[in-house]
């Protein structure tokens, strides 16, 4: 199967990995977990969607182009500096809230079940406040990580952590799931 007919990224790709290169962020989505982020974001519209761990902006690019006019899009990172990359490339896009802040503080303050879709791509709502996160997905509404196959990014004794998340999420009977090997290792889960 050729998946690059499938690609078709969002123009702002280009720009936001120019600017990851640029400051050796290593850690950015990759275009076939985008791909996927933009086909899910589209099943939601008028959606409230969530980023927990804006990086550069490249998952974030995503998501806006699968995203009607009608959804929006809250981001957030702790680190300033790589999240000024989608500040500048994406902040014109009255869709887009970007924060730099706490993710655990943010989850800790929202509503539940008041999310249609959360990508958890920072520890913060996948390795911390994970309950927290959940609880924000509404029915129907989507749970998404990457990044459970050993990346080179990961420190020392990753491994044990991405596996004891795979088994709690795989028990958690509120959602349907699905892994995949493919791209960096995705789960995908929909609230029951």
């Amino acid at each position: 199967m050729n998946e690059t007919l499938f690609l078709n990224p969002p123009a702002a790709v280009n720009a936001i990995e120019a600017r990851t290169q640029e400051l050796q962020f290593a850690m950015a989505s990759e275009p076939r977990t985008g791909m996927l982020l933009r086909t899910l974001a589209a099943t939601k519209p008028g959606g409230r969607i969530l980023e927990l761990g804006t990086g550069t902006g490249l998952a974030t690019a995503w998501l806006l182009d699968g995203m009607d006019a009608a959804s929006t899009l809250i981001s957030v990172d702790t680190d300033e500096q790589v999240q000024q990359v989608a500040r500048d490339v994406l902040g014109q896009d009255k869709r887009l809230t970007l924060l730099a802040v706490d993710a655990c503080g943010f989850l800790w303050r929202q509503k539940q079940a008041s999310f249609d879709l959360v990508f958890a791509d920072a520890m913060p709502g996948k390795y911390v406040a994970l309950d927290e996160a959940l609880d924000l997905v509404k029915p129907g509404g989507y749970y998404i990580v990457d990044d459970m196959l050993p990346q080179p990014t990961w420190p020392e004794g990753h491994d044990q952590k991405a596996a004891a998340l795979m088994e709690q999420l795989a028990q958690d009977t509120r959602f349907r799931s699905a892994a995949m090997s493919w791209a960096s290792g995705i789960i995908v889960m929909v609230r029951k």
